[in-house]
């Protein structure tokens, strides 16, 4: 036992971030390369997004913000890797000293509702309020239902399923995959539809981030699920191309299937109207290609002007039909 190297991880200090990670540690441990090879500690880090937790994300910058102290911790060296959600690693402010070394097998990638009526986003009555803190499900909201209102929701998991049950909200948005993970799954009134809420790039999707060139990144190869990697990357890769932040009112969602991978994307802008919604389709071998072309093609339709407008919500977020 004393031949163990010791891989300390970084992770949030939330109950879904312990889930994720555990699950995570679980399936590497599965693998004899791992688990007589390395012993894990996990260290938990308060980021930004979490010790503010009553701000607008997008006002305090949305870059990051629940990765940035694990990552300059993971840089000079207090921690060997991060392990993180990956819609909230920025994709177009890469830091060039780290890589993703391992993709989780991707979960339920979609968003979920849940009521404290029972009801779905389409039965409530008209001037009931909805939680969220993203800019892109606020989009999403307003593109099926402008008479409904909409108010921030910050926190946790556990702290929104509180707020909801207090009945100041009727109803709000959270992932589907986070739920699952913390054994919550059972609450959601409805997964929304992909057609009218494509998720966020990555969501889903849990990645093991560490030095480039560190070692690890040999004992985690046998975790890594190539087929979430290569979706992920090129969601990202749409993301990057367009210069768009965690504040965009954009989705992109990757799918492969018989040896084809299908790449769609929804822009909108603030009052919930479409400027964007397409996809492309061919071969996996070809997902750089192709994520990069309808990267260049939304900024073709849209411009990039408009694109780094949408970054920026300048309204009130809590919106009022």
């Amino acid at each position: 036992m004393t031949n163990l190297r010791k891989c300390i991880v970084g992770i949030r200090d939330s109950k879904l971030s312990k889930a994720q990670t555990s699950l995570l540690i679980k399936d590497a441990e599965k693998f004899d390369l791992i688990n007589k090879n390395i012993q894990f500690e996990i260290q938990t880090i308060k980021t930004s997004g979490d010790i503010h937790s009553n701000q607008r994300l997008d006002n305090l910058g949305g870059k990051g913000l629940f990765t940035k102290e694990i990552e300059n911790q993971i840089l000079d060296k207090s921690v060997d890797v991060g392990i993180h959600s990956m819609k909230d690693v920025p994709a177009s402010d890469e830091n060039p000293e780290l890589e993703i070394i391992c993709w989780m097998k991707r979960h339920n990638p979609l968003d979920a509702f849940i009521s404290n009526s029972g009801e779905s986003l389409q039965q409530l009555p008209a001037g009931s309020i909805v939680g969220t803190s993203s800019v892109r499900r606020r989009a999403q909201i307003l593109s099926v239902r402008k008479d409904l209102q909409i108010k921030l929701l910050r926190g946790n998991i556990d702290t929104r399923l509180k707020k909801l049950s207090k009945k100041q909200y009727d109803g709000i948005i959270l992932s589907a995959a986070g739920l699952n993970r913390i054994g919550q799954d059972h609450i959601i009134t409805e997964v929304m539809d992909h057609k009218k809420f494509l998720p966020a790039a990555c969501q889903g999707a849990i990645g093991v981030q560490s030095r480039k060139n560190d070692e690890l990144k040999e004992f985690f190869k046998p975790v890594n699920d190539k087929k979430t990697e290569t979706e992920c990357i090129a969601e990202r890769n749409v993301l990057k191309t367009i210069n768009a932040n965690c504040n965009s009112p954009v989705s992109v969602y990757a799918k492969i299937y018989d040896n084809k991978i299908q790449i769609k994307c929804d822009l909108f802008d603030h009052n919930g109207n479409y400027l964007f919604k397409e996809d492309i389709t061919g071969i996996v071998e070809q997902f750089d290609e192709l994520s990069i072309e309808l990267g260049k093609k939304i900024i073709e339709q849209v411009g990039q002007i408009k694109i780094n407008q949408l970054n920026i919500l300048e309204d009130d977020f809590d919106y009022t039909p």
